[in-house]
């Protein structure tokens, strides 16, 4: 059985459940993960993949660090997919606790050092952090250039660790372009809508499918 692992902040959390088993296929909240699993799961019927989301709302790159062996390493993913960014700026613009980028950098590459290290056959799915800017939504201009650089970051450590890199800003942006409003695919300009979750269960897909 293939074991599929997805971490990150509220965009990957999405409500998931916290009593959910390991093993039980359940609890993988409303956002892209469920989209994901369901077409996995549906596409193949029986026992052969066993999808977890672990996602936790207003996490940082140091919160997954601080429980990453337990949410991670121990779970034994043969695949891991990640998003992690966008509480590291917003955090810093609200109430001045972000993660600056140099040590966004450095914490991100130890937790991949350290997976690849207990790990070494995990196959890995980073994903690109994103905003958009609906009218009255939560995003400042002063917060694209430093979620740009997050990106930026993001694709340089899929490369240094032979990842999949998933370029959600570029996706969202062309998909928010076609909807006609950013609101349509990020309500406030973070958190997607089911539109928005589609567009990301797509993306991730198609660039992790060979993966499946």
């Amino acid at each position: 059985m293939k074991r599929i692992l997805f971490q990150g902040d509220s965009i990957t959390d999405a409500g998931r459940s916290r009593e959910a088993l390991p093993e039980s296929n359940a609890g993988f909240g409303a956002g892209y993960p469920n989209l994901v699993a369901a077409r996995i799961l549906g596409d193949h019927l029986g026992n052969k993949y066993n999808i977890i989301n672990r996602g936790i709302s207003g996490n940082r790159v140091v919160d997954l660090y601080a429980r990453w062996k337990i949410d991670c390493l121990n779970l034994k993913p043969d695949v891991l997919s990640i998003l992690i960014g966008v509480n590291d700026t917003w955090h810093e613009k609200h109430n001045h606790n972000g993660v600056e980028l140099d040590r966004y950098e450095l914490i991100y590459d130890m937790l991949l050092a350290w997976t690849r290290k207990v790990l070494p056959r995990c196959k890995l799915v980073l994903m690109e952090p994103f905003v958009l800017q609906p009218e009255g939504g939560a995003v400042a201009p002063d917060w694209l250039d430093e979620i740009a650089a997050r990106g930026a970051i993001v694709a340089k450590l899929a490369k240094k660790y032979k990842a999949v890199f998933i370029p959600c800003q570029k996706i969202l942006s062309d998909a928010a372009a076609k909807a006609g409003a950013p609101e349509l695919i990020l309500r406030d300009g973070v958190h997607p809508t089911l539109m928005g979750h589609q567009v990301l269960a797509d993306a991730w897909l198609k660039y992790a499918g060979k993966f499946i």
